[in-house]
This record gives structure tokens, sequence and C-alpha cells, in this order.
């Protein structure tokens, strides 16, 4: 098994709108199904699984919906914190906190603090997320370090932007996922996903179910991830006996 799962989901506007319903029906119907894929995360083995909820680009949208979302993701935390803990589930939040409400912030805060002991699956939800404010947001604090005289610039290397970056702490994703037909990742983890294995699907998010996640980690299984070395050398380094393929 991957030792961390990326998804973005994408679709719940469209498979509303096949329906003849409000795009807040396509949202909730999007949560069911991501409560869904965290248990069956949980059940596999799976370490981290990291969520897209909603980017730094999606404040674009119109206002009227940018508010529904935003009152469904406190419904959503008042609801599933205290399942979430009863399971073991670490939750914790990426993305830029200041541009969320009070209230959403403190809620984020308080189901942190409540899992925070939990170790049977780490669940990170990027919220109000983007790899470019990530990238940013690191330049930023290594700019503050060598200001200070904490950090010598020509000690700044691929960890030492690592550290600083909201993934921090938790192993790069190994495989992501993208639903609903794109294939793009829409500046979601530029630097975490670098080695990822991709996978994309035309199924909309409030239909993938625990099938179509099998399907994505069986093709997972297959591919030999050499991260720039040839195959000879993949087998060489790999213990004897090792499937190299994941």
């Amino acid at each position: 098994m991957p030792a961390h799962v990326a998804v973005i989901m994408d679709g719940n506007g469209r498979w509303a709108r096949q329906r003849a319903l409000p795009r807040q029906a396509g949202h909730r119907a999007g949560v069911r199904t991501a409560r869904q894929i965290v248990e069956a995360c949980a059940k596999r083995g799976i370490g981290t699984l990291t969520l897209f909820a909603f980017s730094s680009e999606n404040w674009r949208r119109p206002r009227r919906e940018v508010g529904a979302l935003m009152r469904l993701f406190i419904e959503a935390l008042e609801r599933e914190a205290d399942e979430l803990h009863s399971n073991g589930i670490r939750l914790s939040f990426i993305g830029d906190r200041g541009s969320l409400s009070p209230a959403l912030q403190a809620q984020m805060a308080e189901a942190e603090e409540r899992t925070r002991g939990n170790t049977r699956l780490a669940l990170v939800v990027a919220l109000a997320y983007g790899g470019r404010w990530d990238l940013v947001s690191a330049a930023r604090a290594l700019a503050r370090d060598v200001a200070a005289g904490r950090l010598d610039p020509e000690a700044i290397d691929d960890e030492a932007i690592a550290q600083r970056l909201a993934l921090a702490g938790l192993p790069d994703p190994d495989l992501l996922i993208r639903t609903g037909g794109e294939h793009r990742i829409s500046n979601f983890l530029l630097w975490n996903l670098a080695y990822a294995e991709c996978y994309f699907t035309d199924r909309l998010w409030p239909d993938f179910n625990e099938q179509d996640l099998d399907a994505a980690l069986d093709r997972y299984r297959k591919v030999e991830r050499r991260f720039g070395m040839t195959s000879e050398q993949v087998e060489t380094d790999s213990p004897a006996g090792k499937d190299t393929s994941c």
C-alpha cells in the first residue's frame, strides 16, 4: 500500500447538474463520499490521506456558493469530528487559515487538538490551500531565518524547504487520485507531488467508491517507481525478493 494518498475531489457540481440539483447537493454528496473513503483507507492500512477540499482559487466562485461551502465545512466538522476521534483518526488542516472565518478556524483547531493523539490514520484536509501559496510561505520563512541569522543561505537545500511546507513531518504522497475527468494537479502540493504516481478517473467524486479506490491502488502496485534511476539500479538497490513496483 502507498504510505500517503492524496485526492483531488472533483466533480461535485457536475454530479448535481446531471441530476437537476443545486450545486450544494453535489457538495453534500461529496462529503458522504469523503467519509467512506477515509474509512476505506484506514481499513487498508494507508497511513496518511490528504483531501483537497477548497483551493485558494475557489474564492473566485460565486459568493453564494462559497458561503454555502463554508457553512457545510462547519456542519461537517461538528458532525464528523467525534466519529473520526472514536475511529482513531488524527485530523489536521493545511492552508491559509487567516482567510477563513473565526468560527471555522476555532472548530478546526478544536478538532485537531481532540484527535492529536490518534495514530490509525492521519487525515489532512487542504482548506483554502494552494501549492504556490505553500511555496511562498516557505520562502518567507526561510527569508526570516536568514535575516535573523538563524540560517546560512548556503545551507538552504531540499530538506530546508520541505521542513517549512504545509506537509512538513509527513511523507510525500506516493499516489495522487483525481476524479472528474481532468488531467491536471490544479496548484495542489506542487513540491510534494514531484514523484507521486497519478491516477485520473472520469468518475465524479460523489460516485467514487471503494472499488474505484482499489482500482487506483492496484494500478499503483504495478508501477515501478524509479525516482530518476534505471530499472537495473532499482533492482540492484532493492533487497532480494522485494517487489519494486511500489
